[in-house]
């Protein structure tokens, strides 16, 4: 009896062994599941946002801009019993009113129930090697094995990605996952500023564009640029000619003047009407900042820039009534003036707050 117990034991242990953390890992590129909320097939990097041809076109800071991952994020579907990722920043970026998680750390949601997605995880971005900038980590453990779960991960908002990896078991059958969970035949398209872009967002998946993206079951593409999103008409163009959009949303005035807002508005707008007559646009007024209450200056102007832009709207409303959407600002970043993380830019509640606001008039759009 005794060769035996000790073979079961053996048995046993091997067993156990298997489970452990140093079973050795499969990695999968991204690539080859399934990338979403992008924006143009002819990036000069898969995960940069805005067309090669702009690069000539538009200003520095514009182009450097559009290689943050902001809104990109990849769909798969596993039963492995752990999921993981490895990734390789672009710059590892870091800025004092900004999470790192927000910044350059990642986002898993689990697909649970009939419709709803859940925050399951955030990796804390630790670069291995200064040189490489490369981040790994593992989301989640010991999950059931015995059927097929749907997953979400979301890229970095302020940093870019060279190339990303999900990570699972070995023997672990891994897929595209579901093409009707973040529908790819529902698509919507925002412009604007580094507020859009998801500053200051404490982790990735709370970005406005991804919150929409999950409350409407569509592909968000997330055209925010930090210090940019000035309605340059190369870039109403290139948004024109994005195929098989549902809505279109501009939110552009916190990086406008009042005479940027007066002199650009229409003609930014128009050409994306004239090109694409039949996709809605939803025009977002810039927000009222909380020291506005009390800085007179900003009081009387950020009210000023909004009156212009609405001017213009109510221009091309008259051109034509169709497809054409208004949001003012009131309560845009929250009633309790708690939505900023240094009056501007949003905190997770402010963005909250922002999605709340369009989500009626884009269900009305999404809808019909």
């Amino acid at each position: 009896m005794r060769p035996l117990i000790i073979l079961l034991a053996l048995l046993i242990g091997t067993t156990a062994f298997a489970q452990t953390d140093d079973t050795p890992w499969r990695y999968v590129d991204a690539q080859d599941l399934r990338i979403i909320n992008k924006s143009f097939p002819d990036t000069k990097h898969l995960y940069w946002r805005l067309p090669a041809e702009l690069e000539d076109s538009v200003r520095p800071g514009l182009w450097d801009r559009q290689k943050c991952s902001a809104g990109i994020g990849v769909r798969f579907a596993t039963n492995s019993s752990r999921i993981g990722v490895r990734y390789t920043l672009l710059t590892n970026a870091h800025m004092p009113h900004m999470a790192d998680t927000g910044i350059k750390g990642t986002d898993i949601y689990v697909f649970e129930g009939d419709s709803v997605w859940r925050h399951a995880n955030t990796n804390r971005p630790v670069v291995k090697d200064k040189e490489s900038k490369e981040c790994e980590a593992v989301y989640l453990e010991n999950l059931d094995t015995t059927r097929i779960t749907e997953y979400m991960v979301y890229f970095p908002l302020y940093d870019g990605v060279e190339q990303l990896e999900i990570k699972v078991t070995p023997w672990a059958e891994i897929t595209a996952g579901d093409p009707l969970k973040i529908d790819s035949k529902r698509r919507i398209v925002a412009y604007g500023t580094s507020i859009l872009q998801g500053g200051c967002a404490s982790r990735t998946g709370m970005a406005s564009t991804n919150i929409l993206s999950r409350e409407l079951n569509a592909e968000v593409i997330n055209l925010g640029f930090s210090g940019e999103g000035k309605m340059d008409s190369c870039v109403a163009r290139a948004i024109a000619r994005i195929p098989d959009l549902d809505a279109i949303i501009l939110d552009p005035v916190p990086n406008c003047t009042e005479a940027m807002c007066d002199s650009l508005t229409y003609g930014f707008v128009n050409l994306i009407r004239t090109a694409r007559p039949d996709v809605p646009i939803v025009m977002v007024e810039g927000p009222i900042y909380p020291y506005a209450r009390y800085n007179s200056f900003f009081g009387r102007y950020l009210p000023a820039k909004n009156a212009a832009y609405r001017r213009n709207y109510e221009r091309l409303k008259a051109d034509n009534p169709d497809n054409l959407y208004y949001i003012d600002s009131v309560d845009l970043d929250g009633a309790e003036d708690d939505g900023t993380v240094d009056g501007i830019h949003l905190t997770d509640l402010g963005f909250r707050h922002y999605a709340d606001k369009l989500l009626p008039v884009l269900k009305q759009i999404m809808n019909r």
